[in-house]
Parts: structure tokens; sequence; C-alpha cells
């Protein structure tokens, strides 16, 4: 019996050094995942596709593609995109914007600290100005030219709702639709080609109409919370009726031109209009109040819509797209 115990006592304690050394591991993992999570890693396609929009406008109308510029365009949109994500958390959890039912839970359960956001959006708004610096250099755009628009886009960012605050008075409506339309597509394009395409506002449009979806539909979500702590949104200024016709409005609005572009102009613009059987899904839980996980449907239709944006583009020829004598 002595000797049994022995043994018994040698496998518990093998069994409890095992445990002591997985624990640091699963806490790194855990502290990995809880960062990550407060990226928002689901909203990324809201950068990542102005770019590529970008990229396929360089090299339909300009016949320039380079893959490097590309990859550093892409890295540094979402550095930019990334911090002003965790600004966003800072103020709104500041504001008392974000409570226990909110998508957004990161410092309201103290998964983290705000020392540890800020630390993190301080590092990915140095990340984006390293890649800023990369492409002043490989870049044949003209160093002021590539830090005018990044800084206009990286103050969008921060004022959202850092700073002025402009999604507290109502503002943050036209910040989302510059700053992810016309701003990162005319960035993206600047890199490759070194030069401004005055159409690119026309083109990043109806990507940045179904974006602004996205952070309508959240907007509407959190509609009733917002007003509680004393913020105005559009969503709350409009009202339920008209929040709704503003939504199908953004929602559909694209296919509207998309149509009009694939009967006057080139028949491969017939790609995006596919996905509108999607958009009359969201549009039905919409109407349905079934708002809860919305924002990130109309995230995931962002990136399935500007991916087959970007496909017609790449199979239409220059002199069947819209406005090429304008690049």
């Amino acid at each position: 019996m002595e000797s049994g115990q022995k043994t018994n006592g040698h496998f518990d304690h093998s069994n409890g050094t095992a445990q002591q050394k997985e624990t640091p591991s699963t806490d790194k993992h855990s502290t990995l995942h809880k960062y990550l999570t407060a990226l928002r890693p689901w909203s990324f396609t809201a950068s990542l596709t102005p770019v590529l929009l970008g990229a396929a406008l360089s090299y339909k109308m300009q016949s320039q593609f380079n893959p490097m510029v590309l990859v550093i365009v892409s890295f540094t949109a979402l550095a930019v995109h990334a911090a002003g994500n965790l600004v966003n958390t800072i103020y709104d959890f500041k504001r008392g914007v974000d409570n226990k039912k909110s998508d957004d839970r990161t410092l309201v359960d103290r998964q983290l600290s705000v020392n540890d956001l800020v630390t993190l959006g301080t590092v990915c708004y140095i990340i984006g100005c390293v890649g800023l610096f990369v492409l002043c250099v490989v870049s044949p755009a003209q160093v002021q030219h590539l830090a005018l628009v990044y800084f206009c886009g990286l103050s969008g960012s921060f004022l959202y709702t850092g700073g002025l605050g402009l999604k507290y008075i109502a503002l943050g409506d036209i910040v989302i639709f510059l700053t992810f339309g016309p701003l990162t597509v005319m960035f993206a394009y600047l890199a490759i080609t070194g030069g401004f395409g005055v159409a690119t506002i026309l083109y990043a449009t109806p990507l940045a109409l179904n974006i602004e979806c996205v952070l309508h539909a959240n907007n509407c979500r959190d509609r009733h919370s917002d007003g509680q702590v004393g913020i105005v949104t559009l969503a709350i200024l409009l009202g339920p009726s008209l929040s709704y016709a503003l939504f199908c409005i953004l929602l559909f609005g694209p296919y509207v031109a998309f149509g009009y572009v694939t009967i006057h102009c080139s028949k491969w613009f017939f790609l995006p209009t596919v996905t509108v059987m999607l958009a009359f899904s969201i549009e039905r839980k919409f109407r349905s109040g079934c708002l809860e996980k919305l924002p990130q449907e109309v995230a995931k239709l962002n990136f399935i819509l500007g991916l087959a944006f970007v496909l017609s583009i790449m199979l239409s020829s220059k002199e069947s797209l819209p406005f090429s004598e304008f690049f």
C-alpha cells in the first residue's frame, strides 16, 4: 500500500507538472486571441477591397502594376484601420457607449486594459507610418502627395471617435464614406501609378456606399443604447423609418450603378450584380429587426461585392470602362 501510494503520488506530481507547463502556453494563446479580437478583423474587408480596386484601376487604365507596392499599401491601410478600431473601442468605453450588450466588449469585460489598447493602437499607427516611409522610397509617387492622402486617412481613423469625436455628432458617416472609399482607392492608385486619377472617386463610390452600409447597420442596431448616453448618430436623427430607407439606398445603390454599366458599357459588370441575392437576404433581416450580427453580414457582402467589382474591371477592356478618359 505504501508503495502504491508513492506511485500514485508520482503520477499526480507528473500530471501537475504537465498542467503547469501547459498553462503559460494557454495563457499566451488566450492573450493573443484577445488582442486579435480587439482589432476587429472582420471589418478589414473595408480596407482591402478599396486597395484592390485602386490596384485594378492602375493596371487597366495605366498598364501599371507592382505587387510589392500593392502588399505594402495593403499592410499600411490595414494598420491604420486597426488603429482606428482600437481608438473607437477606447473612446466608446470612456463615453459609456459600450456595455454588456454591446458587440465590442473588450474593455467592458476587462479582457484587456485601456493601456493595452493604447499601446497596441500606437504600434499599429507606427506600422502604418513605416509603411508610408517604405512607399515613399519604392513608389513613383511624389512624397508630399503620398503623405497628404495618407495623413488624411489617418486623421479620419482617429477623429471618427477620438479628438473631435465626429461619430458622436452625426458626422461619422461622412468620415467613413470618404476614408474607406475615395481616399483608400486613390491612395492605392497613387502609390502604384504615381499620379492622381480623378475618376477613382467615381469608381470608389459604389464600394463606399456599401461600406457605409456596414456602419449604418451598426448604428441602427445600437440606436437605443447610443441615445441613452447622449451621442447623436445619423440613425438616431433619421428615426426607424428613414433609417430603413437609407439602409436600402446604401445597400442597393451600388447595384443600380453596376446594372447601368452592364447595359451601356461592359457586360462583365454583371458579376457584382449577381450578389444582389445576398443583399435581399440582408434587407429582409434588417426589416425583421434581426440586427445583432447584421454589420458582420454586410461586411461579408462588401468583400464578395468588392472582389466581383475588381474582377469585372480586370475582365473588361479599357475602352469599355466608363470614365476612362479621366485617368
